[in-house]
């Protein structure tokens, strides 16, 4: 299972692959961080069919063309504010992923890659986001999702340095990472 997801250090918007998801806000109006890479790469259509769907609650997904990126589609998905862990943050990032699989599975993606969801402006924790990411992620592959591939997208050198450590069996943990 561990075989069909990956972590690697890239520009997201510039991935050959079926799905990128795009970690929105609220609005699913233009942004910074992931957002910002992926409306420019994907070019000013992104914005007229974002604003045709309107709003994605925090812990939903919605699904638009890729346009001008070499993913064909892109999963939006509204990751949760980091309010100190006690509101729900957890609960609600781990529906980000069960949801954006979804999506992915409803266009026939079976390659998808994600960014590190909420870690950015949004001030979720790097490590506890990846733990929640990997978690969701395998349990949809134990479930039997139909999907060949994932991805998990880092930025830069820490976040390639937590989602690997997140993603290492059972055990060896952080000992490994470096």
């Amino acid at each position: 299972m561990t075989d069909r997801i990956a972590v690697k250090q890239a520009n997201i918007a510039r991935l050959e692959i079926d799905a990128i998801v795009n970690a929105a806000n609220e609005g699913l109006r233009p942004g910074s961080g992931v957002d910002g890479a992926i409306r420019r790469a994907a070019g000013w259509k992104l914005n007229a069919a974002t604003m045709k769907i309107g709003r994605c609650p925090a812990g939903e997904a919605v699904v638009t063309e890729g346009f001008a990126l070499p993913a064909k589609w892109i999963v939006h998905t509204v990751g949760p504010v980091w309010k100190g862990g006690g509101a729900g943050e957890d609960e609600q990032l781990a529906r980000c992923y069960r949801a954006s699989l979804a999506r992915a599975a409803e266009v026939g993606a079976r390659r998808v890659a994600f960014p590190a969801i909420s870690t950015g402006v949004y001030g979720f924790p790097a490590d506890r986001a990846a733990a929640i990411a990997v978690r969701e992620i395998r349990a949809a592959l134990d479930a039997g999702a139909d999907l060949d591939e994932i991805v998990l997208v880092a930025f830069g050198d820490d976040d390639l340095a937590v989602l690997s450590a997140a993603l290492a069996p059972e055990g060896e943990g952080e000992d490994n990472a470096a």
